[in-house]
């Protein structure tokens, strides 16, 4: 028998038992990995130098480091799986198109399945910052990234238009809509499409994420009757801008200053017929420093009893929505990296990585929630970019395994 404490070579080893990865590793085990990967139905049938478990790490470590080429990122993956770990013959880093193959026949949907499994609001009741009065802050916001300029990219995913350039702007755009929790910046709810698709169409699928005890934000844009009840009957409570043209008779005025309305749909606006009841917070910002600080801001909430959420306190609240702007600016510019498009050339690639930047922002949040809390700070005050060094560092400081104790090479007499 092998004496205690001796690692069997290379050859003889599974290497998804050895990724080295970190925080990933912790916030994604390789049991959940694996079991995602069975649920896409993605096993292999046949062992492969890169199995699937490891192609899902590997994604994750794309989004990690960015700026790495796709042979090092391999590296830093399995970094120390030679003598240091007690392996007996170096292991040879996959070329590109190895890589790349494997990937293919990963495909995006464990990835997806995985942030969906795993990506859930974050925030405790100690968690300062997190809940208004009870309801978990949370918001709604979309932006785009930038794709590879390939002929498949252009034709799946489209791009926007140009003054000046002919044909449109510069890069293809994936369209992404987020939810997500405010005070921690976790992404906890994501859909995904082509630049040609909308915003709302994308918010439309993410609905489903609210739950009672929760309080959603989200900018004009977002309002339609229709989505704004199909998200009232998630249970979550709503606090939405409207345009400042909408038709919002004040009905019954309320002791704070909002007041009573109904809304209806635009089928039914005429006949008044089928409408729902709303409480109207208006105010403007006063402060001359503040860009369009004369527009009147005008909010629909679902909240309808002032004692329970006051009109001057909704008002201040509103801004928590700008949190997931610049949550969106730590996906795009800090972890991506500024004016860096994402790397796959073909649809299924971008979906992929994609999926793999929103898991890998959410393992970075957790970390620094995680830090807050044994602070006893609001998560706001720490940098996510010392979040993203420290996320990295981990690949090297926390194996996943540990090493031998014994690193000799066995002899005649250990068998």
């Amino acid at each position: 028998m092998p004496r205690a404490g001796w690692v069997k070579p290379a050859s003889d080893q599974r290497l998804s038992d050895h990724i080295s990865i970190g925080v990933l590793t912790r916030v994604f085990p390789p049991e959940l990995v694996d079991a995602v990967v069975a649920e896409a139905g993605r096993v292999e049938r046949r062992q492969r130098l890169l199995p699937a478990r490891v192609v899902v790490y590997y994604v994750l470590a794309m989004a990690l480091f960015s700026g790495s080429s796709y042979e090092e990122v391999m590296r830093l993956l399995v970094e120390g799986l030679a003598w240091e770990s007690g392996w007996q013959r170096a292991w040879e880093v996959p070329s590109k198109p190895a890589i790349f193959m494997a990937r293919k026949r990963l495909g995006s949907e464990p990835l997806q399945l995985l942030f969906g499994a795993a990506c859930s609001p974050l925030a405790a009741a100690a968690t300062r910052g997190a809940f208004y009065r009870g309801l978990r802050l949370m918001s709604l916001d979309g932006t785009c990234l930038d794709v590879p300029d390939t002929a498949a990219n252009d034709e799946a995913f489209g791009r926007p238009g140009s003054s000046r350039r002919e044909g449109g702007g510069a890069f293809p755009q994936l369209r992404l809509v987020a939810l997500s929790e405010c005070g921690t910046h976790a992404i906890t709810g994501a859909a995904l499409g082509p630049y040609t698709s909308s915003e709302q169409e994308l918010t439309d699928q993410l609905l489903g994420a609210l739950s009672p005890g929760m309080l959603c934000l989200a900018d004009r844009g977002f309002y339609s009757f229709e989505r704004f009840q199909n998200a009232r009957r998630a249970g979550a409570q709503l606090l939405w801008r409207v345009k400042s043209n909408m038709v919002l008779p004040r009905e019954r005025p309320l002791p704070d200053g909002s007041y009573l309305s109904t809304v209806y749909s635009f089928s039914d606006r005429h006949a008044h017929r089928d409408g729902a009841q709303v409480r109207v917070v208006e105010y403007g910002i006063d402060d001359p420093g503040v860009p369009q600080a004369e527009e009147r801001y005008r909010l629909l909430c679902t909240i309808e009893d002032p004692d329970r959420a006051p009109a001057s306190e909704l008002a201040a609240l509103y801004s928590e929505r700008w949190e997931l702007e610049s949550t969106l600016d730590e996906l795009k510019t800090h972890q991506r990296g500024p004016r860096v498009v994402l790397r796959s050339k073909q649809p299924a690639g971008i979906y992929q990585e994609a999926y793999g930047y929103l898991c890998t922002h959410y393992a970075i949040r957790r970390l620094m929630h995680d830090a807050a809390l044994r602070a006893d700070i609001d998560p706001d005050r720490l940098s996510f970019t010392r979040g993203l060094r420290a996320a990295r560092r981990s690949t090297r400081s926390h194996p996943g395994f540990s090493p031998p104790d014994d690193r000799r090479r066995p002899t005649a007499s250990d068998q």
